[in-house]
This record gives structure tokens, sequence and C-alpha cells, in this order.
């Protein structure tokens, strides 16, 4: 990595795609907290005590699109994540945040182009700020990547109902604006990921690991570091957000579930269910609506040790799943600022640790080798950048 210029920045600007939704409104209620009260949010960061380069976090700003055109304060009320008394202390507050109802142009450089406007406006309400763009965009029906090669691929396979993120991905790369993808969407295509290096843009994705899944690599990684045979996984999830009833319709839900399977074998090294002619690891997610936000996953482990003896391990994790997710979000959007900083370009798969999908070659797949790899990433990006323990923030 090579340094850019400027080499300093005095906030982080986050433009999120599907910024009324459940982890995105919890995102504008968590950047509003942080102005005033910031040791709630700090606390969940990662980074929170990392690249003084960037300013410090309290001064992180939001801007977004979405479809909704209720009140961004309303939005974090009806998704339901955060209680009254959070939400009324920075109600007022909400309302100035800039958030845009995209149009739905039909084709891709149209709607392109139109977004990489907002973009323009966005950056020009904040200058000096590091931008960077977090889809949270619904999961969609996702195009098979070998449609997508290269640009007119790329024109072929974007809709605006289905896989807008491709719009948002191509519109921020060619703004030179970093890309988070937390969702289970196709944004790294062979094209998108090209306009991204030629434009000297970092991209990291996909689909952000919060829950059941973190478990999953941890749990995983500890047995096939003590040898211990994986014979069978069984794994039930329940929401009642807008996420769980997305993930009800088929289509939806097949690149998610896909991404959460396939990672159990890249860890063991072995597809579970093998000496069985069927897969063992099974994976359901259920949309129950009393649960809202707060999730909850039940994992059952069926594993052998010497002499093939059967033993077996139980998990019940009770989450919520945007008040997991947001941080990660934060502590994302703080290292592709960074990483853009350093002059990396193009997919880092360094970031496996936050993602179930991690892309870029050969990222870090056991828990041990994700956490090295953040690491020595970070050590990179202090070499490069030139880390000063007293950086003053930029006026």
């Amino acid at each position: 990595m090579t340094p850019n210029a400027p080499s300093r920045t005095s906030s982080l600007l986050l433009m999120i795609a599907g910024a009324k939704g459940a982890i995105g409104s919890t995102l504008a209620v968590a950047a509003e907290v942080l102005h005033e009260n910031p040791a709630p949010i700090l606390s969940s960061m990662t980074t929170a005590h990392q690249f003084p380069w960037l300013g410090p976090p309290e001064k992180i700003c939001v801007a977004g699109w979405d479809l909704s055109h209720e009140s961004m304060a309303r939005s974090a009320e009806v998704q339901g994540v955060l209680p009254p008394h959070i939400l009324s202390a920075c109600a007022d507050r909400l309302a100035f945040l800039p958030v845009i109802h995209p149009p739905a142009l039909p084709d891709l450089e149209s709607q392109t182009a139109r977004l990489m406007e907002d973009i323009a406006v966005f950056r020009d309400a904040h200058p000096g700020a590091a931008p960077v763009l977090v889809n949270l965009l619904p999961s969609g029906r996702q195009p098979d990547p070998e449609d997508c090669k290269g640009v007119e691929g790329l024109r072929r396979a974007y809709h605006p109902d289905t896989c807008p993120d491709l719009a948002y991905g191509l519109a921020a790369v060619r703004s030179g604006v970093p890309v988070v993808n937390f969702t289970p969407n196709i944004i790294e295509t062979d094209a998108i990921v090209e306009e991204a290096v030629a434009h000297g843009v970092p991209l990291s994705g996909r689909d952000g690991k919060t829950g059941q899944t973190y478990f999953k690599v941890v749990l995983a990684s500890a047995l096939k570091a003590r040898s211990l045979f994986v014979d069978g996984w069984y794994s039930l999830n329940i929401l009642g957000n807008a996420d769980g009833r997305n993930l009800m319709d088929p289509d939806r839900a097949r690149g998610k579930l896909s991404n959460k399977t396939q990672l159990l074998d890249d860890i063991l090294g072995y597809p579970v269910g093998e000496r069985y002619g069927v897969s063992a690891h099974k994976v359901h997610i259920d949309y129950y609506p009393p649960r809202g936000d707060a999730k909850e996953a039940w994992d059952v482990i069926d594993f052998e040790g010497m002499f093939g003896m059967p033993m077996s391990l139980r998990l019940n994790l009770q989450g919520r799943d945007s008040i997991l997710a947001a941080p990660m979000v934060l502590d994302l959007a703080r290292w592709m600022a960074t990483l853009k900083l350093a002059g990396r370009s193009g997919l880092v798969p360094e970031l496996g640790f936050f993602y179930k999908k991690p892309m870029g070659d050969h990222p870090p797949i056991a828990f041990q080798d994700q956490l090295q790899a953040l690491a020595a990433l970070g050590r990179a990006c202090e070499t490069a950048i030139g880390h000063q323990p007293d950086v003053k923030e930029t006026p």
C-alpha cells in the first residue's frame, strides 16, 4: 500500500443505501448519540481507539437513500430496535439528516449517474469528511455472477427493483468512494472490482457476520483445532424484523443461506455429512413477527472424539440483530476510510472477520486466522499512512 493525499481527515461520512431500515436507522441514532454521549457506542466498537488520522469517532455523519417517505425519527420508532427514551433524546436532530428518495431509473448508466450526483451533494455538505458508502439494501433476487461479466453483462443484470445494489456500488467507486457491502447481495462483480481498482477505491463484503454465524466460526475453528470431527450441524433462526420477512422469499434467501452453509465446510476442510451422501449442515431462517429485531438462534452440533465416540453441543443465542450489526458497520466504515488513505484498492479479503462470505483472493477462514489478518492489515495501514500518536484534527 502507498499513501494517498490527503493523508488526514476530520470526520467520517456514512452514505447509507437503505438508511431507514432497522440497521440504517440504528446507525443514524448511534451517530447522533456519539456527538453527545459517546461512551455507550464506543464501548461496542473494535476500532474506537484506532485510526487517529480519521478524527474522533464522535464526528461520524450520516446521509443516504431510502424508499420510505417516513421521517428518520419515525422510521427508527417503527423499526422497534431502540427504546423511546433513546429515540426521544435525538429525534429533533434526526429530522435534519439528509436522506434522498431515490428514483428507479430503468438502465444502469442513468441510475449510476443520478446516484453520483447525490454522492457529490452529500460530500459538498461535509467538506473534509472521508466518505464511505454502506450497502444495507434488502436481500434481493441475485443474478448469476457469470451473467455480470464485463460492463455489458452488468448492464443486462441490473434491475432497479431486484438488484439496485449494482448501481450504488458502481456510483460509489466511480466517485472514488469506498464501499462496505453488508448485505448478501452481489456488488463485487468483475466489472465493479475493475472500476474500483482503476479509481483507487477499496471494496469490502459480503454479508455481515453478526450473530449465529460469528459464533459458528468461533466454535468450528475451536473444534477443528482440537481435531474433533463434526458429524452434523443444525441451525435455526427466528426473527421478526423486515429482514426476516424478506427472507421468506426463497429466491431472496438463497444467497444468505448459501453464505451461512458454505462457510462451515471451508473452515473444517471437509463437507459436513459427506459420509451420508447428503449435507448434514442444515440452516433455517423463519419469520416470527413477535420477536421483531430480537432474533433467537439455536445450534445443535454433533461431533466425535477418539474411537468415534459421539458427543453433542447446544448453543442458544438471544440477540438483537441491529444492535449487533450497527457497531460492525461503524468499524467497517472506519477500516475502509483508512484503507483508502493507505492507497489500498479493490477487494479486501483481510476483512473476513466481519463477513459471512469475504470477497477477494484467499480470505482468512478460521477465526484465529481472521484475527491475525486483521492485525496485520492494521499494521500495514499504520506503515502506509505514518502513524502519529498526537495527530491533530484537521481544521
